[in-house]
């Protein structure tokens, strides 16, 4: 029979990035059409077609060969195997990954697997008990559903299979207890524990001497514990997942990514596991999954758009994939049965103090003019933007904070507890004075984790009508739904992910109203930038997550916004100096 070419494989040395590779080289008729059919493949100086070692590649692969015959050929050096080898691997591979979509698909159909330590205290929902078969069965799964769902309680059932203690939780500093309540809920008998500090020390001292079933490590102590948790854990839990967008560029990445290769089952849980760019999604993956995008530089010419910036060129395509592979499980209320009333976006014109913007704007005109001067360095053009940013959005909240105050109060007439969104001191500080009648609570960056659940405990307990939330300090936070039905956004946020967190504190199992979220927005400042990119209109427009979108759609690029904010800052100045005001 004719052949094509030749295909072989170079085992690597088993590290993160020392993964297997494929090597292939055939005819350049046939060259021309690989390159399309495996887009993710580069080109080494050799001239051989180089593609990571995964078994969903090797089905493709497989394909390949059934249509242009290639002959299995040893690898000299680099970890090279034999032709035979080479063979036996492409086949174990590509039984592999047939094996685990058969398996997909009879959980999905509603076939469940026995865990280890029998059926949990609390009975989980199918779809709950779906998710967590199919993250033992593939062993590392992205579980994206819509806020609200129960994805923890699915974390929680993972530990109960076989081989799955020790397990560990890693999660937001203020999400502890939550967990540990959750953990309880499902198997009361596991003896849990908080790691506190960064500096490892032995858990059982904490628990009379019983050795722990189940850590509990918030992010900022992922590092500091890594070296203790790498090979003591069996299953890993990344809640709100998105902490980990940066990959292993950051030190909490790098720890969970050591973890999680040292684990046999690995979960993250994030209904936005995108904030910015496609390359956030390839970070969280290449934690629970190394082999399932390939290589960053393959994922960015599979699904890059060719950008510098990591965008995907096509996300509702990408977001297919990964959940034909198993390796996203993303479900809407609808696909699960447990529909609520959509919540209600509000855009809300609020008056803004103009003396304030103008005292601000002097600085920030200054700021937009260096900005935008490319004479000057990136690095200066960069701290610029950060400064001009902070400036202009804190002024716009401090601004609008009387105006917002009202509106809350007026708010508060009819309803019994509020929550109310921003991101600066400066206006907490005055919305707290402003509403100080109602007895306001902060969970904010500024409160530890006692100081949160005391203020959370407040709200609920109706001591405070009014719960002042950081737009980013109530990732995951539960409860709160049958608290309040009321948002309202006294500062914007440049991800739209982020309101979408926010609402979905309140958008959840369990709310008996419907959802109403104010977005109050300036005419002046940096909103109506804000709101430009953010298109709140269409957010409304849209169900809040969609398994084939929700999180794959890009915030702007930071540069792009931000130079957006000075020329809005400059054409303001220009205004006002040409209706005799100073220049």
């Amino acid at each position: 029979m004719r052949t094509y070419g030749v295909v072989g494989y170079a085992a690597g040395d088993g590290s993160r990035r020392g993964r297997g590779r494929w090597l292939v080289r055939a005819e350049p008729q046939v060259m021309v059409r690989l390159k399309r059919v495996l887009p993710r493949a580069g080109q080494d100086r050799a001239g051989y077609l180089v593609l990571a070692d995964t078994p969903e590649l090797a089905v493709d692969l497989g394909w390949v060969m059934a249509r242009w015959p290639l002959r299995f050929e040893a690898v000299r050096g680099e970890r090279g195997v034999s032709a035979a080898e080479a063979e036996s691997r492409m086949r174990e591979q590509a039984a592999r990954h047939r094996a685990a979509g058969q398996a997909a698909e009879r959980i999905l159909a509603g076939r469940p697997l026995t865990l280890a330590l029998g059926e949990p205290a609390r009975q989980p929902r199918p779809y709950q008990q779906a998710a967590a078969d199919l993250a033992v069965t593939v062993r590392g799964l992205l579980v994206g559903d819509e806020v609200g769902l129960g994805k923890s309680f699915v974390g929680a059932l993972v530990l109960g299979a076989a081989g799955g203690l020790p397990g560990v939780v890693v999660c937001d500093t203020h999400l502890p207890p939550q967990w540990t309540r959750e953990l309880a809920l499902a198997w009361p008998h596991l003896a849990v524990h908080t790691v506190t500090g960064t500096r490892p020390y032995d858990p059982a001292e904490k628990l009379r001497g019983r050795q722990p079933d189940v850590l509990v490590v918030p992010y900022p102590r992922l590092a500091g514990w890594a070296d203790f948790l790498v090979g003591w854990a069996a299953t890993v839990v990344f809640d709100e997942m998105q902490e980990l967008r940066h990959g292993t560029s950051t030190a909490k990445g790098l720890a969970a990514a050591r973890l999680a290769d040292a684990c046999t089952y690995r979960v993250g849980l994030t209904a936005s596991p995108v904030y910015n760019y496609g390359t956030e999604m390839w970070n969280l993956v290449d934690i629970l999954r190394p082999d399932a995008l390939g290589s960053l530089e393959e994922f960015r010419r599979e699904w890059g758009d060719g950008g510098l910036k990591g965008m995907v060129r096509d996300p509702k395509a990408l977001g297919a994939y990964l959940r034909a592979e198993s390796v996203l499980l993303a479900r809407t209320r609808r696909d699960v049965g447990r529909e609520v009333p959509e919540p209600v976006l509000v855009e809300q014109p609020t008056e803004a103090d103009p003396a304030v913007l103008a005292a601000a704007e002097s600085d920030a005109a200054q700021l937009a003019r260096f900005l935008l001067d490319r004479a000057n360095s990136w690095a200066q053009r960069g701290q610029a933007a950060r400064d001009l940013d902070w400036r202009l959005r804190q002024a716009t909240g401090i601004a609008k904070a009387p105006f917002v105050a009202a509106f809350v109060r007026m708010l508060l007439e009819t309803e019994q507890r509020v929550i109310v969104f921003g991101w600066h001191r400066a206006v907490y500080d005055l919305l707290a004075e402003a509403l100080a009648e109602y007895r306001p609570v902060l969970y904010t960056g500024s409160e530890d984790e006692r100081g949160k659940e005391r203020a959370k405990q407040a709200f609920a307990a109706g001591h405070a009508r009014v719960l002042l939330m950081s737009l980013r300090s109530g990732k995951g936070v539960d409860g709160l739904q049958d608290m309040c039905s009321v948002a309202v956004f006294a500062e914007l946020d440049w991800s739209p992910e982020t309101h979408r967190q926010a609402v979905g504190r309140l958008w959840r199992d369990g709310q008996q109203a419907t959802v109403v979220a104010y977005f109050c927005l300036a005419g002046d400042g940096s909103d109506p930038v804000l709101a430009q990119y953010l298109d709140i209109k269409r957010m409304q427009a849209e169900p809040m997550v969609r398994p084939d979108t929700a999180g794959l759609r890009p915030a702007p690029p930071s540069a792009e916004r931000v130079r957006a904010l000075a020329e809005q800052v400059l054409r303001r100045r220009a205004g006002n100096s040409g209706l005799g005001g100073a220049a």
